[in-house]
């Protein structure tokens, strides 16, 4: 597996008001934690739209990954000015990765139409990659759902594979971060 992609919630289907929350670290621990394992097993690129939230964060984690790793980043939004309606401090985010990504490259090089350029997306990133790093709770999954849908059908019908990171897993990196610090209180 070379080539994944990265999906999961917005901020918001995670109850995420800005991005000063103290959840977003573990979020991004358990990410990294992730692409380490998965680069140890050969993965050369990450690509990914950049929608706001666990996928940007993901994106933010890969750049800092780059630093000790051979790993390499692709944007590719659904369209143009993708970011155009989201809160200012996403906005700011998306054009710092996509400054650092190795590749992007809208799909569509015209602004929002209509659903099918998200459709399409997905589509489109089910068929360039080999599997998905997924982090949502299948349960809620919110947005990622729509994309989980179709992956499940890429699953049964070829070598497709979807790697999740669970709400318990997030629990699990809390609780062993906890114990971490109150074994170094004493």
């Amino acid at each position: 597996m070379k080539v994944i992609t990265v999906i999961g919630n917005k901020p918001t289907e995670l109850n995420i008001r800005n991005e000063n929350d103290p959840r977003i670290p573990f979020v991004k621990i358990a990410l990294k934690q992730r692409l380490i394992s998965l680069i140890d097993e050969g993965l050369e690129w990450v690509i990914m739209s950049g929608q706001m939230g666990v996928e940007l964060w993901a994106a933010e984690v890969v750049v800092e990954l780059k630093d000790e790793y051979s790993i390499k980043l692709g944007i590719f939004p659904p369209f143009l000015e993708y970011e155009s309606r989201w809160p200012d401090v996403y906005k700011e985010a998306f054009l710092q990765i996509i400054e650092q990504a190795d590749f992007y490259q809208p799909l569509y090089n015209e602004p929002y139409k209509a659903p099918y350029q998200f459709i399409n997306k997905d589509f489109w990133l089910i068929d360039k990659t080999d599997g998905c790093l997924a982090l949502v709770d299948e349960e809620y999954p919110g947005s990622a759902g729509y994309v989980l849908d179709k992956m499940k059908n890429a699953i049964e019908s070829s070598n497709y594979s979807v790697w999740y990171i669970t709400p318990n897993d997030l629990e699990d990196i809390v609780r062993e971060h906890q114990e971490y610090n109150e074994s170094h209180l004493d």
